[in-house]
């Protein structure tokens, strides 16, 4: 064994590589173990392996990447499948926290009923999660929807001028027709499951619902089940935008 490999191993001030991506919310443990496995990680632009250790100065590659030093919270685009629950209570079998190793402890913003998939976001950032929480009567969320017949215009124009529900009235909403049976809807409300219920007013029943954007975070292409770390773009618009509306909401 190298002296490298033996510093690196037993150094008094090191941490385990799994751990350190881990830490630095890049990575989940298990995750990074596999990604070791594939040869994508370096320490000091040598390939690292499992139980290698990161000492102070070292510097730590992820497909070349760099990783930064100390803590940054970590906000993630999910797909959420169809079938899964946004709850964290580990007993659920159906949890998402169950289901996926995502790289720390997360919490989930606003959520999506097991029968909807699409965009959910994770955050380590209660503070933010908070805010967004507070101003979901105010910024944007946007679905494809298709129900189980075909639509018309006057469907259209009630969806969008305002539905009764649950002891109030939808705010007015953007609702433009994709096909047949099929339309995208932007609310700026998080009624308990709302554009279900509004449908279900004008005897349509919704047989596909996915959340596609979130304030200014849109799904892409991430197929269901994966996940994503925002952008440094997307991070600092996000937190301008609830800033923003959180400044409006206490005037």
């Amino acid at each position: 064994m190298t002296d490298d490999k033996i510093k690196q191993e037993s150094g008094p001030s090191g941490v385990r590589i799994n751990k350190y991506l881990s830490e630095a919310g890049v990575l989940s443990r298990r995750k990074a173990d596999q990604e070791l496995d594939a040869g994508n990680i370096t320490i000091n632009d040598r390939v690292a392996g499992k139980g290698d250790m990161v000492m102070d100065g070292d510097k730590v590659c992820y497909k070349g990447v760099p990783v930064k030093k100390g803590r940054k919270d970590t906000i993630l685009i999910f797909n959420k499948p169809l079938g899964l629950v946004c709850t964290a209570k580990e007993a659920d079998k159906d949890s998402i926290f169950r289901k996926y190793d995502f790289p720390e402890r997360m919490i989930y913003v606003g959520r999506l009923d097991k029968d909807s998939q699409g965009l959910l976001l994770l955050t380590t950032d209660g503070d933010l999660a908070n805010s967004i929480q507070k101003s979901r009567n105010n910024h944007e969320k946007e679905y494809v929807v298709r129900v189980d017949k075909d639509i018309d215009e006057a469907f259209l124009k009630g969806m969008r001028g305002g539905v009764p529900i649950l002891d109030t009235v939808t705010k007015k909403c953007k609702v433009v027709r994709q096909g047949n049976r099929s339309f995208r809807i932007t609310i700026t409300q998080g009624l308990n499951r709302q554009i279900r219920r509004m449908c279900e007013y004008f005897g349509y029943k919704v047989v596909f619902l996915k959340r596609i954007r979130e304030i200014n975070i849109s799904l892409g292409d991430l197929k269901p089940g994966e996940y994503r770390r925002l952008t440094d773009e997307e991070e600092k618009e996000l937190r301008r935008i609830v800033q923003e509306e959180g400044n409006v909401l206490r005037q």
